[in-house]
């Protein structure tokens, strides 16, 4: 029998990272090991200067590396915030893209997929966004094409859209090295329920309900679909209802059903929603988020705003950059 190759993947983490990310490919990694008897998996904690970095959980890590002093990866994930930065952009970009050109995958979880982007290697890639961040992404690379899915893999780059997802791509990679038996028995040491890949959508909550999107009846998944294509350009109800092939009336009872709002309540939530995507990760104004939410104005947005979330967009976007002059990452007007 064949000596097994080792599999060496470094995880570069930004400070404010969110932990969940880092232990979920960890730990069945750490499993996969353990299981078959064989050390393949090794894993390198690497920091763009080597120091010390500090989770959004306010849990420390010492990394083993800066980023400059990595070479023998086969692999780089990138975790962090979407507002994260690097100290030394044209430095730590210019290494990112030199462990690309040399064969290194590099991949993103989560939040990491914005730092990802500004490296620039996701020209001409498609990368699978949260469904929390996709608005404020959609602002910041308009021309960058996007997946709804949980994971997406494409050519030398994989990005999976939260710490669930990044167990999978663990998942991937134990099946890899090891066969589907020790991938599956790994998702069952953990209770995770199968093992989900490329094509799996994201499941996104119906706001105010306790159901997700993929629960809905296909009346209004199909209106909810129209509200979320039209959230710049507001839709009348009545229209809404017409295209679905159902009486205004009727449209109501099935989301107060579904949803536990009628749908003029439940279309501002999305609008809304978006609107805190845009303020919390995203650098536009306060009128050029109104805007893209269909509102004339910032001071509509904010009565509004209020309403769903009970705080000014003024004051929450406060509070985000107190915690991003804090954490070092970048803030926002």
């Amino acid at each position: 029998m064949h000596a097994r190759k080792e599999r060496h993947i470094g995880f570069l983490i930004f400070p404010g990272f969110p932990m969940a990310c880092l232990t979920s490919m960890i730990e069945p990694l750490r499993a996969a090991n353990e299981i078959a008897g064989e050390d393949i998996f090794r894993w390198t904690l690497i920091s763009e200067d080597g120091g010390r970095v500090e989770a959004s959980a306010r849990v420390g890590f010492d990394p083993d590396v800066a980023l400059a002093d990595i070479d023998d990866a086969e692999q780089v994930f990138l975790l962090s915030s979407p507002s994260s930065l690097f100290q030394n952009p044209e430095r730590s970009n210019g290494k990112l893209r030199k462990l690309a050109r040399h064969g290194v995958t590099i991949g993103a979880i989560s939040g990491g997929v914005f730092p990802l982007a500004r490296s620039g290697l996701l020209e001409d890639q498609t990368a699978s966004v949260h469904w929390c961040y996709e608005a404020a992404f959609a602002e910041e690379f308009p021309h960058l094409a996007t997946s709804s899915d949980v994971i997406t893999f494409d050519n030398r780059r994989v990005t999976a859209s939260g710490s669930a997802a990044a167990f999978d791509v663990s998942l991937h990679l134990i099946e890899q090295a090891f066969g589907a038996d020790v991938a599956t028995e790994v998702a069952c040491w953990f209770q995770h329920p199968f093992v989900r890949g490329q094509g799996v959508l994201q499941r996104k909550p119906t706001f105010a309900a306790e159901s997700t999107s993929d629960m809905l009846p296909p009346v209004v998944r199909d209106a909810v679909a129209m509200f979320s294509s039209h959230l710049e350009d507001p839709l009348n109800i009545a229209d809404v209802a017409q295209e679905v092939g159902v009486s205004v009336r009727q449209l109501e009872r099935l989301f107060q059903k579904t949803t536990g709002s009628s749908p003029l309540v439940y279309y501002k939530s999305l609008r809304m929603h978006k609107a805190r995507q845009l303020l919390l990760y995203g650098t536009q104004t306060l009128v050029e988020i109104a805007a893209a939410v269909g509102y004339s104005s910032s001071t509509t947005l904010a009565k509004t705003y209020k309403e769903v979330f009970g705080i000014l967009p003024k004051e929450e976007r406060s509070k985000i950059n107190m915690f991003r002059v804090r954490e070092g990452i970048r803030a926002s007007d």
